[in-house]
């Protein structure tokens, strides 16, 4: 029984890391620094899309394989591949000191290699504040099936 109160006093500490609401004012830049990001993959702004990403970022997508910058990049950047404009549902923030958890839902369509497709995944793109600026580190998607 007297564990308890232990267990509640060594988690109060990681408790406190969590901020359940961020403020309005910073989970309003937080969403259009990722709406622009989304903007700038679209239309395939390589300057826009590597000025939101930190030089350590990685990717792991629906199928569990990691990206790194370069090859991210290098996967939008190819003339194969073209992604319609797209929006996200259920957007969210969740902020941990200078860690932002941003998530949603996504339905993608495009063409690759000329081909039609479309995809329906959820993702969390995780964001690191460094010298005053948010910079997305990490991606991860996971397929939702039709």
């Amino acid at each position: 029984m007297k564990r308890r109160p232990l267990l509640a006093l060594a988690l109060a500490p990681a408790a406190g890391l969590a901020q359940a609401a961020p403020d309005a004012a910073l989970a309003a830049r937080l969403k259009a620094q990722a709406d622009a990001w989304d903007r700038a993959i679209v239309a395939k702004d390589r300057a826009a899309i590597e000025a939101n990403m930190a030089d350590d970022f990685r990717q792991i997508d629906g199928r569990g394989n990691v990206e790194t910058h370069a090859s991210f990049v290098a996967g939008l950047m190819s003339p194969d591949l073209v992604i319609d404009p797209y929006t996200v549902e259920d957007f969210d923030v969740r902020l941990y000191g200078d860690t932002a958890l941003l998530s949603g839902r996504t339905r993608m369509t495009g063409r690759y290699q000329g081909q039609p497709f479309k995809s329906h995944y959820r993702y969390i793109d995780i964001y690191v504040k460094r010298g005053g600026a948010w910079k997305i580190v990490s991606v991860q998607i996971s397929r939702i099936p039709d």
